[in-house]
């Protein structure tokens, strides 16, 4: 015995299949707006109006920066055409580029020649480190630094 499909069949695959594309749907875009912020500032017409000078005033300090992770500690290295650079560092966040719930705030002590904070042991992949400094002669200084984590 056959069973025969019938149109309240086919309108029942239909009506399943367009349900789960939906809900999959839905949940991801749940999960895109609960994981990742997507605010990098809060008036960004305010922010352009001194974007250019300020991208000039920080390219001006000629500064070289790069950032790795060794045995569990995060190496920060800003140096300039004269060598190593102390300078004021006002906040550093590292972080997933993706989300925000593995962020670590690295409390950075200069050593002489670099700045380093012990982290806590991080996940293989491409880490931000946003970093918010001052140069000795007042000059604000901000860069997101990538930093790669070996598997």
């Amino acid at each position: 015995m056959t069973k025969q499909l019938t149109g309240w069949h086919v309108l029942a695959i239909f009506g399943t299949a367009f349900a789960i594309i939906i809900s999959v749907n839905l949940t991801l875009a749940f999960q895109a707006v609960a994981t990742f912020p997507g605010l990098e500032t809060r008036n960004s017409y305010v922010v352009s109006q001194a974007f250019e000078s300020d991208r000039a005033a920080q390219e001006a300090l000629g500064w070289a920066v790069s950032a790795d992770v060794t045995d569990g500690e995060l190496h920060l290295l800003i140096d300039d055409a004269i060598g190593p650079v102390v300078a004021h560092i006002k906040s550093a966040t590292l972080g997933r580029a993706t989300h925000v719930g593995e962020d670590v705030t690295p409390a950075f002590l200069h050593d002489g020649s670099r700045f380093v904070a012990e982290v806590p042991p991080l996940g293989a992949g491409n880490w931000n480190l946003r970093l918010v400094a001052e140069a000795p002669d007042g000059t604000a200084f901000r860069q997101r630094i990538v930093v790669r984590i070996a598997p």
